[in-house]
């Protein structure tokens, strides 16, 4: 049986814009919009051109895509103006773009209040923009802003304005739950109701995440008959974020209800790049990725549970709604104080130790895994700092470098300007190839001190791989009370050459040496991965 097509459209470059602290240059947009082409979407929305500079610039010439129709967002002419006498209407017709994809107002409520017009004059204003599209020879697309609002409020005028952008020639009328308001089955019936009376085929469906049904209603749209699905990398947009096209593009792929039924313009091996493209939009907005995001997430195929762990084992089914390979993610069974015999050889595995399973360093990795997790450290979130613990008890790990001891000051004083400043001064003194080395660094607090003094000298045997280590993320959490408690901190470095990321941890009732802990394990790990040489 012939598959129905079902069309991809990505707002990461302009809803996923509009989300709060992300500011996109024309270089990220560029790099975001050539990820999405070969990914093998539809279309792509690049943003608003004439709104802003950047977005200006960006659709200021042709760029070649191979797959994606580059789309360039703007709104229906204003009330007594014509098309062509709209400088807003003609920045985005004057752009370069394959496709024009204008917002409408489809809620009597709304034309009335934000627009202070008549609904027959906004239909009207809606169908020459609509032709003015059609006749600069781009693709028409329409959304229908506050859909779901308007159809409960008034059916027969929200369907007219459908109705009004179609019979002018749109290809795409969109549904879209402006306010992110509407739920999976109120989304089945309405969508059901406007299907039953204009083509499905013409229909797409554009969810914001308010109530966390951006997804559901997203699926709930497509089985009712809508053909064209509009989202974002990792759910990025206004308030509470977009349709995550993340999840949605795997479900339509993996999941027999859809895949059996549709096809979209991604092939098997398009879709095994999907983590990295998720993982890249994070690199790119400088934040850390989400490790419990479905699919794609370092947690997503994670299993801490030792009986879950020998299960997977044997059969990976047992625990996983689909092999992580094929959205480009993988297994990991993580080491805990849950943890049996099965999670400890299978990270071993992972990272390239080989040892048997009757081995007594696996008991001993194990017994040391769960000592040490009742003291406090949480390895299943920190697997750089259990990889050199596992290799250290195998004798694997050199000691690079051995610190004798530390200093850190923090002082609040006023500076030349008068201005009240706390500054901070760390010294480190290292024992490296039989020599004494004492470095000071200064930081915006201890713990930067303490990592620049520590990185400043470790001699030219270590210095060239750790130069191109940053620190991203600092956690803190106390885990018992009091002024005394013990801390636990989580540091996550990265690699500014490779861009890899790990995670390490430390201990102790004092934060300082905790996170004093975190960054020597840190940095051992920096070595130990990129094979430096031991003393």
């Amino acid at each position: 049986m012939t598959k129905e097509r079902l069309y991809l459209f990505d707002t990461t470059l302009r809803d996923g814009g509009q989300t709060e602290g992300i500011d996109f240059s024309v270089e990220d947009k560029i790099l975001i919009a050539k990820t999405l082409d070969e990914l093998g979407l539809d279309y792509v929305e690049g943003g608003y051109p004439g709104a802003n500079r950047t977005d200006t610039e960006f659709f200021s010439k042709k760029r070649d895509y191979a797959n994606i129709a580059m789309t360039a967002f703007g709104m229906t002419k204003r009330a007594g103006r014509s098309a062509s006498n709209d400088p807003g209407l003609q920045g985005v017709l004057q752009a370069e773009a394959d496709a024009v994809c204008l917002v409408a107002k489809s809620w009597d409520y709304h034309v009335r209040v934000a627009l202070g017009v008549g609904n027959e004059e906004n239909l009207e204003a809606l169908g020459q923009s609509v032709d003015a599209v059609v006749a600069s020879g781009r693709e028409a697309l329409i959304d229908c802003e506050h859909f779901f609002d308007g159809y409960k409020a008034n059916s027969d005028y929200a369907l007219a304005c459908v109705r009004t952008a179609l019979d002018h020639g749109a290809r795409w009328a969109v549904l879209c739950d402006t306010n992110g308001g509407t739920l999976p089955n109120e989304v089945s019936e309405i969508v059901a109701e406007v299907a039953g009376q204009v083509p499905g085929g013409k229909l797409g469906i554009h969810a914001h995440n308010d109530t966390e049904n951006a997804v559901a209603n997203s699926l709930a749209a497509v089985r009712a008959g809508v053909r064209q699905v509009q989202g974002s990398l990792n759910g990025l947009g206004e308030r509470c974020g977009n349709a995550n096209l993340v999840s949605l593009i795997p479900t339509f792929l993996l999941k027999p209800e859809f895949a059996d039924r549709f096809e979209t313009g991604i092939k098997p091996d398009q879709l095994r790049n999907l983590t990295h493209v998720s993982r890249l939009l994070d690199e790119v907005l400088n934040r850390s990725p989400n490790r419990q995001a479905p699919y794609v997430g370092a947690s997503a195929f994670a299993t801490k549970a030792g009986i879950h762990a020998s299960a997977i084992q044997k059969e990976p089914e047992t625990y996983e709604h689909v092999p992580p390979e094929t959205v480009g993610n993988e297994r990991r069974l993580l080491v805990s104080e849950q943890a049996g015999k099965s999670n400890v050889l299978a990270v071993l595995d992972r990272i390239g130790v080989k040892v048997g399973k009757d081995d007594g360093h696996v008991q001993r990795l194990l017994d040391e895994v769960k000592d040490r997790e009742g003291a406090g450290y949480a390895y299943d979130g920190a697997e750089a700092s259990f990889e050199l613990m596992a290799r250290r008890m195998l004798g694997d790990v050199p000691q690079y470098f051995s610190v004798e001891s530390f200093r850190v000051l923090v002082e609040r004083r006023h500076n030349a300007l008068g201005e009240l400043v706390t500054v901070s001064e760390a010294t480190v003194k290292v024992q490296v190839d039989g020599e004494t080395k004492i470095s000071v660094g200064e930081g915006n607090g201890p713990v930067n001190a303490l990592d620049q003094a520590l990185r400043k000298d470790l001699g030219e045997n270590y210095q060239k791989y750790i130069g191109s280590i940053e620190l991203v993320d600092y956690k803190v959490r106390v885990l018992t009370g009091g002024t005394d408690a013990v801390t636990r901190v989580l540091i996550e470095s990265r690699d500014r050459i490779d861009r890899s990321r790990w995670f390490t941890i430390g201990v102790s009732p004092n934060i300082v040496d905790a996170s004093f802990e975190a960054i020597l394990d840190s940095i051992n790990y920096k070595l130990m991965r990129d094979g430096a040489p031991g003393p």
